[in-house]
């Protein structure tokens, strides 16, 4: 069986990985979701049921028959089952640790394994093949009568267990007569009967979960994929400074093609952009805890934006699209030679050049991101007047560059344009700065942003509308088509009804609809032209159709979309334009967030059933 993204996340906003249909670890990243694979399977270029493969975490069932897999309810805990042909069976247990421990949330390094006998006495291997330097070699082992130490490039993790060590050194075939614990964690002394403890971290990793999901407010229709999108972007996020990755892997790529394509890029770092969505769609659904926590991380990178830490070439305040988990603002993008890529479709990028790219909405997005602390009263830290003043630096960098050309949300690479959606952002920035001095009571601010808001307004409904075509175009002076120009609605720059809206709304989908699904633009870039559709870009049809008037067409597409998702509910970047297979880095934000927005806005609401 080739390698498919029909894979399950676990994690625990400090550690994930990904695992596949038979219940094998093929994507782990340590210490870091941004750090060295220790399992790197996913791009190591052969099936994992190869002898030869590497960087799995593989549970193997001699002569298995049958294998199926679920999440324990509410909770990102997997449980595989897997039958043998003459009916033993076993159950894999999967997680990361996460509950409340000593007035704090405990989320470590690792990853629990417990492998339970159901059905007579299954044999099983177990692979345990971690590899170091993004798939250059296996890492070294060290031994001990309980454990064993996998010294990566980066980190060191330890096993220990209750099943003999040399079975699992050795990869020896045995019988499972009894539950098998595995703890696979920081390289310390685990102080405590492993078993007795793997019992207690499921149980109360699973409590937390089940917790957090009862204080979504989901919609009455499609519970189940809301909440499962929910979790998975909680899973996204690196809690220890606030930071949303925009996906768990790297480089796998936009469609089929030969290596050395070039659409492979590494998604495990942070966009404002799709940050931003990820806070908006949790608001939905009432996840203030993700909202706060990234503000924390806007604040900072803020602070190190107007603070002269990152300068633009004026001297003005300068913010990247994208920035490391722990606010490293390079990322230098380089190729990891050792692993071959996605069955084989390399190259393996670490790292990425759009750091170093002009993305002007960025100022729109961190001002959309932080305007709901100055009016929502559940949060722990409302804005103050001090955040504000903070703020009005990046306000006045995106008055400045409105009508500049940029790299676009696309990340063009060969070529800039003044993009209408850039625009429109900086729009946002100033307007919404507006509402927040209003409410802090700031009259004179108020009417100075509310005042640059209408000067880019004008300068938009001027530039970006092609009186030929009685539509808005992507560009200045252009009459390009972008599936972004369905976002005028989301930011309230044209309302639903706007007869401009629907010209733009008509063009957009007759000229990027591919059957159900949508491009992002059609146009070849540098690499081409697009040879798959982009998931984030359907749901901004489906909300687009709902909102103007034709909501039956919408809930079918939308239901379309979620007959797309993988086994555990979950979407790639992209999708063939056949609808045959997924695409992209997964499971990404992107597409999550669309999920959740189109549900919560096509459900029949609560009070149809009460």
């Amino acid at each position: 069986m080739s390698q498919t993204l029909d894979l399950f996340p676990i994690g625990n906003c400090t550690a994930s990985a990904l695992i596949d249909r038979r219940g094998r670890y093929v994507w782990a990243c340590a210490p870091r979701v941004d750090g060295d694979p220790f399992f790197s399977a996913l791009l190591g270029g052969l099936d994992p049921a190869e002898p030869t493969a590497q960087g799995l975490w593989d549970v193997e069932v001699e002569d298995a028959a049958e294998i199926t897999q679920s999440y324990l309810r509410n909770t990102p805990i997997l449980v595989t089952r897997i039958v043998d042909s003459a009916g033993a069976a076993l159950e894999i247990t999967d997680f990361c640790p996460r509950y409340r421990q000593y007035g704090r949330v405990y989320r470590p390094l690792a990853f629990v394994r417990i492998v339970r006998p159901v059905a007579g006495a299954p044999r099983i291997r177990i692979r345990l093949r971690p590899t170091s330097n993004y798939g250059e070699r296996l890492t070294p082992q060290t031994v001990g009568s309980n454990h064993i130490r996998y010294m990566g490039a980066e980190v060191t993790l330890r096993l220990t267990t209750d099943a003999p060590v040399s079975h699992i050194q050795e990869e020896r075939t045995f019988r499972l007569e009894e539950p098998v614990a595995m703890f696979l964690g920081p390289d310390e002394g685990f102080e405590s009967d492993v078993a007795t403890a793997a019992a207690r971290m499921l149980r109360e990793t699973g409590d937390y979960w089940r917790s957090w999901v009862r204080t979504l407010s989901v919609p009455l229709e499609w519970q189940g994929a809301v909440i499962r999108a929910a979790i998975t972007l909680k899973l996204c996020a690196y809690e220890e400074t606030g930071a949303i990755v925009a996906a768990l892997t790297t480089s796998i790529p936009e469609h089929e093609a030969a290596a050395g394509s070039g659409r492979n890029w590494d998604y495990r770092y942070c966009w404002l952009r799709d940050a931003y969505y990820v806070v908006q769609a949790l608001n939905r659904l009432g996840a203030a805890d993700m909202l706060e926590n990234y503000l924390v991380y806007l604040r900072n990178l803020v602070d190190q934006a107007t603070q002269g830490n990152i300068a633009a070439p004026t001297g003005s305040v300068h913010v990247q699209p994208v920035y490391g988990v722990g606010l490293e603002p390079v990322l230098t993008e380089r190729i990891a030679p050792h692993l071959p890529g996605y069955r084989g479709m390399g190259p393996v990028r670490v790292g990425n050049q759009a750091h170093q790219h002009h993305q002007h909405d960025v100022y729109g997005q961190i001002v959309l991101s932080t305007v709901q602390a100055f009016f929502d009263e559940r949060l722990f830290r409302p804005a103050t007047a001090e955040d504000f003043a903070a703020l009005e630096p990046l306000g006045e960098r995106a008055f400045e560059l409105h009508d500049q050309p940029d790299a676009s949300l696309w990340e063009f690479r060969g070529r800039e344009a003044v993009h209408t959606y850039s625009s429109v952002m900086c729009w946002a920035a100033c307007d919404r700065l507006g509402n927040a001095a209003a409410k802090l009571g700031l009259a004179a601010r108020a009417d100075y942003w509310n005042g640059r808001a209408a000067q880019i307004r004008a300068t938009i409904e001027a530039r970006a509308w092609n009186e030929d075509l009685g539509r808005y175009a992507a560009t200045f002076g252009g009459d390009e088509l972008d599936a972004s120009l369905l976002q005028l609605v989301d930011v309230r720059f044209c309302a639903p009804d706007d007869p401009r809206m629907a010209a733009t709304m008509t063009a957009v989908e007759a000229g990027l609809r591919r059957g159900p699904y949508m491009l992002r633009y059609a146009l070849p870039d540098d690499f081409g032209e697009p040879k798959t559709a982009f998931n984030f870009c359907t749901f901004w049809l489906i909300e687009a159709l709902h909102l103007s008037g034709r909501t039956e067409e919408a809930r079918r597409l939308f239901e379309e979309m979620l007959g797309r998702r993988t086994a555990a509910g979950l979407l790639s970047e992209d999708i063939a334009f056949g609808g045959e297979e997924l695409w992209g880095n997964y499971p990404q934000t992107y597409s999550l967030v669309g999920l959740i927005n189109c549900a919560t806005l096509l459900s029949r609401p609560w009070s149809s059933v009460r």
